[in-house]
């Protein structure tokens, strides 16, 4: 598991991605009274500034995930930075072991969200270092099935519990009814987005 140290990078990493400018920020009409102020609700407010007639309830909610999903993205992985792996690349790793089984490369750009190029060019790197295989389809050679090695399982395995400890201290600000009512509602956001897609729960199968 993380130790002190690398517990303290997270920390670290996580006050400097989230120090953008909320200190600044003004509260909003979705915004608690009392509630600390963050940079949603400074945008919010000018909007409403200047457009006192439209409703900006969406924009406080949509704004605040795109702004986490940015800050999150910018704090730094330390597990994975040890290891020299990017979140897309453990993605990819992630995706392989938890299916168990041989994934295909456009499987796995639907599995991460990502697109066909990224993922052929994140694969030839994993391949390089050993920790995926790639072999042709018997019936369409221009098909390929990619499986972990033990090297990548083994990696994945030791991993996980460090990748995990690491978010652990990036939501530590939420106590746990907070974490619970946050992942219900965004479970049912993203059910509904997934329904307009057409797409289902594990749809990988």
């Amino acid at each position: 598991m993380s130790n002190g140290n690398e517990r303290g990078a997270a920390e670290d990493a996580v006050a400097r991605a989230g120090d953008g400018g909320a200190s600044g920020a003004a509260g909003a009409t979705g915004t608690a009274p009392g509630a600390p102020r963050d940079t949603v609700a400074a945008v919010v407010r000018q909007w409403q500034a200047v457009r006192p007639d439209i409703d900006t309830g969406p924009m406080e909610v949509i704004g605040r995930i795109n702004r986490c999903a940015a800050l999150l993205q910018q704090a730094e992985d330390a597990p994975l930075r040890r290891v020299g792996l990017t979140r897309p690349e453990f993605d990819l790793l992630g995706a392989l072991r938890r299916t168990g089984h041989e994934l295909t490369p456009g499987e796995l750009a639907r599995e991460t969200f990502s697109s066909g190029a990224a993922v052929t060019k994140r694969l030839k790197q994993l391949q390089e270092r050993g920790l995926v295989d790639r072999r042709a389809d018997t019936r369409d050679r221009r098909v390929s099935h990619v499986g972990l090695t033990g090297a990548g399982r083994d990696l994945v395995d030791s991993l996980l519990p460090d990748q995990l400890a690491y978010e652990t201290v990036v939501l530590a600000g939420v106590d746990q009814d907070g974490q619970a009512q946050l992942s219900a509602l965004l479970g049912d956001l993203l059910r509904q987005l997934e329904g307009r897609l057409g797409l289902s729960p594990g749809f990988l199968g």
